[in-house]
């Protein structure tokens, strides 16, 4: 399934560090295609076969080239060349990150200690004001403002040492004591996230994502292009929070699908992100029927520039009425789930609720099915599609009856109320005149400064 593979196309969208999970991934699933690619992730270019276990751990050992994760790169390096000796380069480095960690510690000595103290714990965790915290630090513990450069980067160290536990504690104060206007605060939002990501703090994570999503909505000074490269590099991090949080699937939706900048964001930079999209409505039961309109519309606007067996099955499905070609593509789905990084987990989920969609479907268009030639539609055998929708009968999740002398299901016929469906049409009316509002007042008064750096720089 190596052409279905999205890690060319996410990569470039996403920190090197982050790269990590998603080539373990592929290490661990072992696929080897010939398939020669030039694959830009984060901020170099590798070529490799798509996914020969050796072009991997060279990809990795490329990706290392710039962190401070010397050991890990010393050990990809032994087993990729196990007669040839390290070359001096990596031991040199690994003293150079020994000697800067042992300057950032003694330089970062003082800040800790300040920290470490019971007064300063207790105004840490009451202070909402960071002039206020800020005034109380230098008055009574001979705090200096250009410690917080130092502690910035002290944990952009730690980062880079794969030290995310520790990167996150230290941006977490840095964020408390600096204003937005600080030049480092953007850039610590963004690793405050990908540490959280890493650690898999989850509900940190969702917490980060929600504030830095905050932080490029409410700065007027970037630029609408600097906007959009913001938004387009949350939207590839917000992947990880969304798939692994409990809330993920319904605040995936509402966030690339009904807020406006986002939506226009993976349509102009992303239309691939569609893939995940997709799959959130599907395995939603709580919010589908009422994405799954909106969702189509866009799958066939941009079906030009992006397209996979996912996309396919819902236009097969919604546009098409196609059911022979939406099941052949439900059985490509399954394959696509299973070798991406964010999707494996949904895998089963994905697939009963897709057979109950082609189903609910099915069933609009005819009051009498044929148990076989249902089964033959969802890829099931007679006996197992009986007793599938005997579970979905005894659930209540479907208004019919089994004649099994004829071998048939029996439609019900189950109007939705004008109220119901007035209430669909407007549930997300609201929010879209506010962020209607919203977008008109930026546009009124967007200045243009510098974007992000902190991913870029890693």
């Amino acid at each position: 399934m190596a052409e279905y593979d999205l890690t060319w196309k996410l990569g470039p969208f996403l920190d090197r560090h982050l790269v990590f999970p998603l080539m373990e991934f592929l290490s661990v699933k072992g696929v080897s295609e010939f398939c020669m690619e030039l694959v830009p992730i984060a901020d170099v270019t590798l070529i490799f076969q798509i996914y020969d276990e050796t072009d991997l751990q060279r990809a990795k050992l490329e990706l290392l080239s710039s962190t401070n994760m010397v050991d890990f790169a010393m050990d990809i390096h032994t087993s990729l060349y196990p007669d040839q000796p390290a070359t001096t380069e990596l031991p040199d480095r690994r003293s150079r990150v020994v000697s800067e960690l042992k300057r950032l510690q003694t330089e970062t000595e003082p800040i800790f200690k300040i920290f470490s103290d019971n007064e300063v714990q207790k105004q840490l965790q009451a202070s909402r004001d960071h002039r206020t915290l800020m005034q109380f630090l230098v008055d009574n513990y001979d705090f200096r403002p250009e410690m917080l450069d130092t502690l910035y980067s002290f944990a952009k160290f730690q980062y880079e040492c794969g030290n995310y536990s520790g990167a996150a504690d230290y941006l977490y104060l840095h964020r408390g004591l600096v204003p937005g206007s600080d030049k480092n605060f953007l850039n610590g939002l963004w690793g405050k996230l990908a540490s959280e990501i890493l650690t898999q703090h989850w509900e940190n994570a969702l917490e980060d994502l929600n504030r830095l999503k905050e932080f490029i909505e409410a700065n007027l000074t970037t630029s609408p292009l600097q906007a959009l490269q913001q938004r387009t590099w949350l939207i590839h991090w917000s992947l990880f929070v969304f798939f692994n949080h409990p809330k993920g699937r319904e605040l995936i939706i509402e966030m690339f699908l009904y807020q406006q900048p986002y939506l226009n964001a993976l349509q102009t930079m992303c239309p691939h992100v569609l893939r995940y999209l997709a799959t959130a409505v599907v395995i939603n039961k709580n919010s589908r029927r009422a994405a799954m309109k909106d969702l189509v519309r866009v799958i066939q606007q941009e079906s030009y520039t992006y397209k996979d067996p996912i996309t396919e099955f819902l236009a097969h499905l919604y546009v098409d009425f196609d059911f022979d070609a939406a099941q052949e593509k439900l059985q490509q789905c399954a394959a696509v789930l299973e070798n991406d990084f964010f999707l494996v987990a949904c895998q089963n989920d994905f697939i009963e609720n897709a057979r109950l969609m082609i189903f609910e479907l099915f069933c609009r268009i005819h009051q009498c099915i044929s148990i076989n030639m249902l089964a033959e539609k969802l890829n099931m055998t007679p006996k197992d599609a009986e007793r599938w929708i005997v579970n979905l009968i005894r659930q209540a999740k479907l208004d019919a009856k089994i004649d099994s002398q004829q071998g048939h299901v029996v439609m019900g016929t189950q109007a939705v109320s004008p109220y119901q469906q007035l209430i669909e049409k407007t549930k997300t009316l609201s929010f879209r005149t506010q962020m209607l509002s919203i977008n008109v007042e930026k546009k009124a008064t967007a200045r243009y400064s510098e974007g992000p750096s902190w991913a870029v720089s890693s």
